[in-house]
Parts: structure tokens; sequence; C-alpha cells
């Protein structure tokens, strides 16, 4: 593999795909995606007598809590069982009654501690995904650690619940939990906020389709400095979230929300109030699909299945320089240089790598530069007309007709020719897909007459406009 940069900040881009939700109840596709999920954590948090090496120190009601080494925190203890207890009948009851779905992530171990709440999951007919065997922090575990204890969750996940979970979120992740992830046939995973819709991922086992979580949609900040401190602020950022999207979904552009719950957190009387006012404020309008992470996912899935395309920044260094080594006419280090740099899913567009490429030919030095536009071949010269240039060069001429030309327009090609390189030492450079051999001649007769400086930065402009056009030859025009 070349050294790439493994995030990708570009995403969609600008324009995003129409998620063409199902809408349950309205015509046509729905404006927004709503989806609930209930975190199960309790019995499976941080505790010394779950074997772990400290009490538990997030997501309470003790905010800025620390860890108590090889003691049990019994205050820290009492709250998780509320949760278990008190806080998700309450919310049980609140989904229920609506007849609303929900995904449950499930820690395995507190799912193997509470029965009674899994047969509850089950009548309501919720979706149990997988959050992990513990609900611990795995950012300092090694990779088979990690697995080990994936594994250990699937095994008590399915003997805990009758069935395999089609969704993994571990939550406090690592940098490897999403490959590892990609090791099973997940239907989903949700280690990522990185969009507002579901997206395709590469990794070194196969590509896995992430449905993105949320931290801001999230009851957690009843928990968080400068988070929430009413039911009332918990609704408002709700209805917020809601009614942005929602306006976006009437102007084309659908999304999903996601709204994280806890049971120890919203499922205290004074919060699950907000709760529920939110549902009814949902169900009170049209064109919206209330659906679990299951259910997103396979709409995806069948909508949008996973493509192969070329991906620049993952080619073996010979095969990268092989394709786009000649993008900068007979210019091979310009590629060099952009894989030394380091690319990532950005530059597997025409237009990322085009930006690429232009980084490292604006960076060169003036000799290099001017290197750079003397291997471009003149327009109908002499090595034209022995049929030896490039094959991106000559189709590119070709394309304007300039490999069929009268005597007279040979002629004339001849004298500009001459005239610019006895003026400016590099050969006249123009993108000639596009244009025809007049329009050709009339700039060609115009930039004769510049200054030095002048034609220089204008040659090296179309020097980039060139590879652009030889990018989307590649990758796909407007890609």
């Amino acid at each position: 593999m070349t050294s790439f940069y493994p995030r990708d900040l570009r995403g969609y881009g600008r324009n995003a795909p129409d998620p063409q939700w199902p809408n349950s109840n309205g015509s046509g596709a729905a404006k927004i995606c709503v989806q609930f999920v209930v975190n199960y954590e309790e019995g499976g948090e941080n505790a010394v007598i779950h074997g772990d090496k400290a009490s538990e120190a997030f997501l309470s009601e003790i905010v800025g809590a620390a860890p108590w080494p090889g003691q049990r925190h019994m205050n820290m203890e009492s709250i998780y069982e509320y949760g278990a207890r008190a806080g998700f009948w309450r919310l049980w009851r609140l989904f229920t009654e609506r007849q609303m779905p929900v995904t449950v992530y499930g820690v395995a171990t507190a799912l193997e501690r509470s029965p009674e709440q899994v047969a509850a999951m089950r009548e309501a007919g919720w979706e149990i995904a997988s959050h992990g065997l513990k609900w611990i922090d795995y950012r300092d575990h090694a990779a088979d650690a990690e697995r080990a204890d994936m594994d250990e969750a699937l095994a008590l996940h399915e003997a805990v619940t009758g069935e395999s979970p089609l969704g993994w979120y571990t939550g406090r992740s690592s940098e490897h939990t999403l490959e590892l992830a990609a090791e099973r046939d997940f239907l989903y995973v949700s280690d990522a906020y990185a969009d507002d819709l579901p997206y395709w991922q590469e990794t070194r086992i196969r590509p896995i389709l992430v449905l993105p979580y949320t931290l801001d949609t999230n009851d957690m900040r009843f928990a968080t400095p400068q988070g929430f401190n009413t039911g009332e602020q918990f609704y408002t950022y709700l209805k917020d979230a809601f009614d942005a999207l929602y306006a976006e979904g009437e102007a084309g552009a659908a999304k999903m929300l996601n709204v994280g719950l806890h049971c120890r957190l919203v499922g205290r009387p004074g919060r699950s109030a907000a709760l529920a006012r939110f549902l009814d404020y949902v169900r009170s309008k049209p064109d919206v699909w209330v659906a679990t992470r299951a259910d997103i996912a396979r709409h995806w899935r069948a909508r949008f299945p996973h493509r192969e395309t070329i991906s620049p920044h993952r080619l073996e260094r010979a095969v990268f320089l092989e394709m786009f080594g000649g993008i900068y006419e007979h210019s091979r280090f310009i590629a060099e240089r952009a894989l030394d740099r380091g690319l990532g899913p950005a530059n597997d567009t025409a237009e990322g790598l085009a930006a690429a490429l232009a980084v490292q030919f604006r960076r060169a030095s003036r000799e290099e530069r001017l290197g750079v536009l003397r291997a471009h071949p003149d327009l109908a010269g002499r090595l034209a007309l022995a049929g030896n240039l490039t094959a991106n060069s000559s189709a590119e001429q070709a394309s304007a007709g300039l490999d069929r030309l009268t005597s007279d327009e040979l002629a004339r090609f001849t004298d500009l020719n001459d005239r610019y390189q006895a003026r400016f030492g590099f050969p006249f450079i123009i993108a000639v897909r596009g244009r025809s051999k007049e329009d050709i001649l009339a700039v060609f007769e115009s930039r004769v007459s510049n200054d030095t400086e002048t034609e220089f930065r204008t040659a090296s402009a179309e020097v980039e406009r060139i590879a652009r056009l030889r990018l989307d030859a590649i990758l796909g025009a407007g890609a």
C-alpha cells in the first residue's frame, strides 16, 4: 500500500444522495428518517465486582466522577441500577404505547443480568444490536484482546437473546474497532459520528456499511459539563435538530436523525417528560419514517449497494504511478511527490486527485515547473506530424482536429509555434478539449504577445486544466 491519510474528510461532498426514505404516514418519500437508540449498559459497566480494575466514572448523575481503583463505588452502582430497575421500564412504556420502533445497543453482560428486560425488548419487537461484551474503554486494548471480547460478546448475545445481532456499536472504541467489525458479517456498524447519512467505508478486509451515531442529540449531555440541565433544553435541542433536517428534506436533501438514550439518564421522571413531548412532536408530523437501525441498513443496501471504484489512495505505488504518473506530461515526479505527501479518501475523485497533484506542481521550483511546461509538445508540431506524441496528447490534439489541418492551417501553427518558443522558451499550452481549431488559433495569436511572467502563469494554469481533464477521463468527469 502507498502511505496514505486514512481519514475521509470529503464524504458525499456538496451533493449527497437522495436517500428515498420509505414513508410510513404519507405519500412519496419521507422528508426525514428518525431513529431512537436505547443504550442498555446497566450491569455491564466498569465495576470491581465485574472483574474490572476500578469503578465506572462515565455518564452518571455524578458529573466529573473519578474511577475508584480496587474499590466498589456503591453510589455509582446504584445509579446504574436505577436505569435497569426503573428507567428502562419508563422508556419501554413511552415507546410501546406509541408503537414507535427502537434499536437497543445491548451490552452482552448487561443483557445477561436482565432477563426480564430482554423479554420485554423482544415482546416489543425492538432490534437488539450489540454494544460489546462490557461497557468499558477499549482505547488501550491490543487488537487480539478486543477481538476476543467481540467474539465472546457475540456468542453471549445470541445465547441471551436467541438471535445474532445485526449491528455493532462499541462506543468507547479503539483504532482497531471498525477493522475488527469488518471481520464479521454485520448488516451495519455504528462506531462513527461522521455524517447525517449512512455510508460505505473501505477496510483492509471488506467494505462495511456505517450508520453514524450521535453524541449531540443524545441524553448523555445530561451527564457532561455544559450539557442539558433541564428536560426543556433537551426537548428544544431535539426539536431544533428535527426541524432543521425536516426542512432539508423538504428541499430535497433528506437526512437521518439519531437520538441516543440511556435508561439511567432520560429514564428519570423529569427528563422522560421531555422525551415524551418529542415523541409526540415527531408523530404529529407528516412524511416521517421512524425506523430501527436494521431497517435503515436494509434500505440503504437495497438503494445504494457498495460499488467497486478506483481508489487512487489505496493503490500500490507502482500501479498508482502507472495510472497517474503521466497526468503531468513526462513529469512523473509530480505524482511521486503527491504519493509521498500522503493521499487519502478525499483524493479518490478527479477533483480531489487533481488538487493533490496541483499542490505538488505549484510547490515545485521554478526550474521544475519550466521543465513540466517544456515537456509538453507543440500543437501540430513535429512530434505530432511524426506520430510520436504520448497517447494523452495525441488524443487531445485529435479531439480538436489538429491532426487534420489544411496546409494553410499547418503553416499558421508552425509560424506561431516558432514565434512563441522564441519568445518564451517553452511551447504554447492550452487545454484543447472542447475547442475548435479556430478557437485555439485565436487564443494562440492573442497570447503570443503576453509578457513572460503572465504567460508562465497562464501556461501553468492550462497544465493544471489538462491534468484535470485527463483525470476526468480515468475517474469520471465531475467526480
